[in-house]
């Protein structure tokens, strides 16, 4: 079984036990009614949604404690789309959009009603250790260093046999390719290969020709190498951010708001020239800047105490505002006209649309 596989196998085992502990507090179960709210998703998102829960039980005493888990964005969704009740998330955390198959999913279980509030800004960064080499990367050098196959001799598909950075690129160092990041139930993973690995294997002609076979460009972009040269960390960032002070050399890949908590012993790789910033998170000129979510069950406001008051908190100028204490935690703030528009969401529990994709 492959490293994927075993990652994949993993992520459901893990999701199946969150189900199964979660029915045990349902109906029939030794607690017919869940006191508190219950998030669960996106390692990324999970500080943020931390901090909020420690907020919220501050200022509403009376109410339970609320239940915040990593599962990655994935897994959180999977068991926030197996139906409406107690035994099931109220909110998902992600670190990206909900995907079509996701939404139909909830459809098909009864969530038929799914409130999309976007929450701020992150970026994937490209890390390495405070003392080690600098790269300055171009996009291609993304897909031609850790995608699974590249162009060989002729043009021709093969398995990638670049062992060092500067076989991809002559102006990187010439430092072994081991690349520490996230596994495939994780949003930063997804949105690394959506944000990164595409649009290099965009700028390689031989890759490029593929652009109108989706499937063949999302399975030549999507599938990263199993050869050691990337290596599954886990859902914790953290534990990648610790693994690079340990393994010179080593890269690693992870939200933004790590890099902003541990700047002492790591430093983000620039990208087409352009470093990871809130600035340049916020104004879109950082290539592997993305946007983070919450997705509400509407049919659980009113049932579970204290979920819209939640909410309200999450979307607080105290919480999400320009200077708030989720920026100091590294989100990147919504420009004021999308937070007023985020804010309308979350007040009204408009329900979001079908996803194209």
């Amino acid at each position: 079984m492959t490293r994927k596989q075993l990652a994949a196998s993993a992520a459901l085992m893990a999701v199946t036990m969150v189900a199964v502990a979660a029915c045990g507090q349902g109906a029939g179960g030794p607690q017919a009614q869940r006191s508190g709210i219950w998030a669960a998703g996106s390692s990324t998102v999970f500080p943020f949604a931390t901090r909020v829960a420690e907020n919220f039980g501050r200022n509403n005493p009376g109410v339970a404690a609320p239940r915040v888990e990593s599962l990655g964005t994935g897994g959180g969704i999977q068991a926030f789309c197996q139906g409406v009740g107690p035994s099931t998330p109220d909110i998902a955390n992600a670190s990206r959009p909900l995907k079509k198959s996701e939404y139909e999913l909830c459809r098909k279980n009864g969530v038929t009603e799914i409130v999309e509030i976007k929450i701020g800004f992150d970026g994937i960064v490209i890390a390495t250790a405070r003392n080690g080499n600098g790269f300055n990367f171009e996009l291609n050098d993304l897909y031609e260093g850790l995608a699974k196959t590249v162009p060989g001799a002729g043009g021709a598909l093969v398995d990638n046999p670049a062992t060092t950075w500067n076989q991809v690129n002559p102006g990187l160092p010439n430092q072994r390719i081991q690349v520490y990041g996230p596994p495939p139930t994780s949003g930063t993973r997804d949105a690394f290969l959506e944000l990164g690995m595409a649009p290099g294997g965009m700028l390689v002609p031989a890759v490029a020709a593929f652009k109108d076979d989706k499937t063949r460009f999302e399975t030549l972009t999507h599938t990263l190498r199993e050869d050691g040269a990337w290596i599954d960390a886990g859902e914790n960032d953290n534990a990648i951010v610790q693994t690079l002070t340990r393994t010179p050399g080593s890269l690693g890949v992870f939200g933004f708001s790590f890099l902003e908590q541990n700047l002492d012993t790591v430093k983000a790789e620039t990208i087409d020239g352009v470093a990871p910033t809130a600035e340049t998170i916020a104004d879109g000129s950082y290539p592997l800047a993305r946007s983070l979510y919450i997705y509400v069950k509407k049919a659980h406001i009113g049932v579970t105490p204290g979920l819209q008051q939640f909410i309200s908190e999450f979307m607080s100028d105290s919480a999400t505002g320009k200077g708030g204490y989720l920026q100091d935690r590294g989100l990147v703030p919504l420009p004021e006209d999308q937070l007023q528009a985020q804010r309308a969401i979350a007040a009204n529990l408009t329900p979001m649309a079908a996803p194209a994709k």
